[in-house]
């Protein structure tokens, strides 16, 4: 992957605990416009509350990251702690300090050791460019099981560009957006309005159409940098050079929410929930999102029970507009309701034998309207209460 016009660094600065890398950087050589998307729960911590602030100017030159120490609920000291990590990094860099913004990641409730942080923030700075992109992407990760990276590649004007992107989630995944982190890259440049505007109906798209456990967290960030280092005119609204660029954003971030997903502690099921026929496209993502997000769905799933009146319950119970008598229901091709009753005949054994499969698609059909919506959700398993039952030791 060729990126023109940023550089990368990771190393370990034992957050959390040695042996890893936790610790990484996202530097611009020119002032990048940004677009940035953060949790809407009210406990938020002290980076977002930082980055809130930093991205009303519409130009930074990078991103601090650390996992391992969420640095949220941890009042004045927190935000001291925020400034400090991006202070300490600019003056490696020998930047402005208000020009980084800082991510974190990882447990609650604990302050960031800040004698960890300034001891190893000299390598991180005179290390930048010295690795890759996918580094980045293994340090920010906490309850992962593997890094997560996508790129794509467009041609505006004659000129070619790329975007990339890495994530981090497993847990604590609910729309609004996740217990995740997502900082998307491109060396094209493009109308800062239309970056605003692509970039947060991307962000509905993917990250805002993903749940593994309902939670949300206090640090969902996701954050795109565009430097227009590859050198071509501006991508403006209403043409196709920016149609394409939005239609590449949109696949890369859903590809990176679908990985998410994947990768949901303790998932055996990754499920594609569909409604289609809503009155609206928001009913339709409401019952959607009741479904994916039901305990008793997804632990059928894992059970690979065909128990269709758990999801018809979630889909009724959702708020959007159903008429039972027109609801339809099916695990893929196979129809399990037709007109709010259960179908019969071998139905309840096709059902179970595509729940048995690692991916497969729910589907209802509401017969009201036009409106459909798409969720991606996983199971719930023993190993997901494992994980979570001893996350902090």
């Amino acid at each position: 992957m060729e990126i023109k016009g940023f550089s990368f660094s990771a190393v370990e600065a034992a957050i959390k605990k040695p042996g890893r890398l936790d610790l990484a950087l996202i530097l611009s050589a020119l002032p990048a416009d940004v677009a940035a998307l953060f949790t809407t729960n009210k406990v938020k911590a002290a980076p977002v509350l930082l980055d809130e602030a930093r991205v009303k100017s519409g130009r930074v030159r990078g991103i601090v990251v650390n996992s391992g120490n969420a640095n949220a609920c941890t009042g004045e000291q927190g935000m001291v702690d925020a400034i400090e990590t991006a202070r300490l990094a600019a003056q490696g860099l020998q930047i402005p300090e208000e020009s980084l913004l800082v991510a974190s990641t990882g447990v609650i409730g604990q302050s960031l050791p800040m004698d960890r942080l300034r001891k190893a923030m000299p390598s991180l700075a005179s290390a930048c460019g010295s690795c890759g992109f996918d580094s980045v992407a293994a340090a920010i990760m906490t309850t992962d099981t593997f890094p997560k990276m996508e790129s794509r590649s467009g041609v505006a004007g004659g000129v070619p560009y790329t975007i990339a992107g890495v994530a981090k989630g497993a847990g604590m995944i609910m729309p609004n957006m996740a217990t995740m982190l997502a900082f998307i890259i491109t060396d094209a440049a493009i109308d800062p309005a239309l970056l605003q505007k692509s970039f947060r109906a991307a962000n509905e798209l993917s990250f805002n159409s993903i749940t593994v456990d309902g939670d949300m967290s206090t640090n969902d960030t996701a954050i795109i940098l565009a430097n227009g280092a590859a050198g071509n005119v501006p991508l403006l609204e209403g043409t196709a050079d920016a149609a394409q660029f939005v239609a590449l954003l949109n696949d890369l971030t859903l590809s990176l929410a679908k990985l998410i997903v994947r990768d949901g502690e303790g998932a055996t099921k990754f499920v594609s929930v569909t409604v289609r026929g809503a009155a609206s496209d928001e009913d339709a993502k409401r019952a959607a999102m009741a479904v994916a997000n039901s305990s008793l769905v997804k632990t059928a799933f894992f059970g690979q029970d065909a128990n269709w009146g758990r999801i018809f319950a979630a889909v009724g119970y959702s708020g959007a507009q159903v008429e039972q008598h027109r609801t339809e229901l099916f695990f893929d091709d196979v129809q399990m309701v037709k007109g709010g009753l259960f179908v019969g005949g071998d139905a309840e054994m096709r059902g179970s034998e595509v729940l048995q499969k690692p991916e497969f698609t729910v589907t209802a059909d509401l017969h009201l309207g036009e409106g459909s919506a798409t969720v991606y959700t996983s199971d719930l398993s023993y190993d997901y209460v494992k994980i979570n039952a001893d996350y902090r030791t």
